[in-house]
């Protein structure tokens, strides 16, 4: 099968396409033929060793695919074999044509949604349903999301909107309309000098913060918190995590199950009431450039792989 192996630690040139041998599924895996894989920041950071998480090398990265079941291992009901399923795959082994996923890993896409929608739902809706569920926006407040214009950031605008908070999208010029578009009610360059003021001058203080960069900006959010106010902080694109002060409250994750928050999620979708944001899909064979527009944060929404 084709697959895009990193056998050193480097720029996105490191990712290349090669011919590698099929993988078989085990006891309690199934074998997937790869429909999407999706691409996140944190996998570039592991392919840059600069990042939380460090792999063992060569390796196919890749956490998040969509595809077909073609076999099932020992142990594993037959009956899942040809259904379009998305699933984690424990961390690497997405970038393929092939990928063996544990049967326990495995979600059936609900009729009426896309591989391409079922995948850029998998990890970034559970994440961001996670966040709302413990952090509870609710109406009249005034809620920030950081680079809304992102796979996690830009559901975050539409479930707090939903919730009936009065959103404040932070992110890049180009992303902005979108951000409005989902719902925000104020946009703001975070790259501009005096986009706190702007904040400030519009809400008179933050209720909740939604910290996925963390970093300068994700302090200079934190600052524009009222007395009592909540940060939830999930990301570290920016820099290093936002440490809460201890006039806020810092908004723990919640004790929910990982799986069900990606069930929930893909169901939100089917039913209308989620629309997650796919900014390019590309080839696998061009997953170097994926990497590089991800850093370069050209992309809007979420990047995905096609075999």
């Amino acid at each position: 099968m084709r697959a895009v192996v990193l056998r050193r630690y480097g720029g996105p040139e490191e990712l290349v396409a090669e011919e590698v041998p099929d993988p078989v599924a085990g006891p309690g895996q199934v074998l997937v033929r790869v429909a999407v894989a999706g691409v996140t920041f944190v996998e570039t950071q592991v392919r840059a060793d600069r990042g939380p998480r460090r792999a063992e090398l060569p390796v196919v990265l890749g956490n998040g695919v969509a595809g077909t079941v073609l076999a099932v291992g020992e142990g594993v009901d037959q009956a899942l074999t040809g259904t379009l399923v998305v699933t984690t795959l424990g961390g690497q082994g997405g970038y393929a044509e092939l990928a063996v996923a544990r049967a326990a890993d495995v979600i059936p896409v609900p009729e009426g949604l896309s591989p391409e929608h079922a995948v850029a739902l998998l990890a970034d809706g559970r994440t961001a349903l996670g966040l709302v569920s413990a952090a509870a926006p609710a109406p009249g407040e005034w809620v920030l999301v950081e680079a809304a214009g992102g796979g996690v950031g830009s559901l975050l605008v539409q479930l707090a909107s939903a919730a009936g908070a009065r959103v404040v999208a932070a992110g890049s010029a180009a992303k902005r309309e979108l951000a409005a578009s989902l719902g925000a009610e104020l946009t703001v360059d975070y790259t501009r000098p005096g986009w706190t003021a702007e904040v400030r001058a519009a809400t008179g203080g933050l209720d909740l913060v939604f910290d996925g960069v963390g970093g300068d900006v994700g302090a200079a959010a934190q600052g524009l918190l009222k007395d009592g106010g909540r940060i939830s902080v999930y990301g570290m694109a920016g820099g290093p995590m936002t440490t809460p002060d201890p006039r806020v409250k810092a908004v723990a994750w919640p004790d929910t199950d990982l799986r069900e928050l990606s069930r929930a999620a893909l169901a939100e979708a089917a039913a209308g009431r989620l629309r997650p944001v796919i900014g390019a899909v590309v080839p696998l064979e061009s997953a170097a450039s994926a990497h590089a527009a991800i850093e370069a944060r050209t992309v809007v929404g979420k990047t995905l792989l096609v075999p």
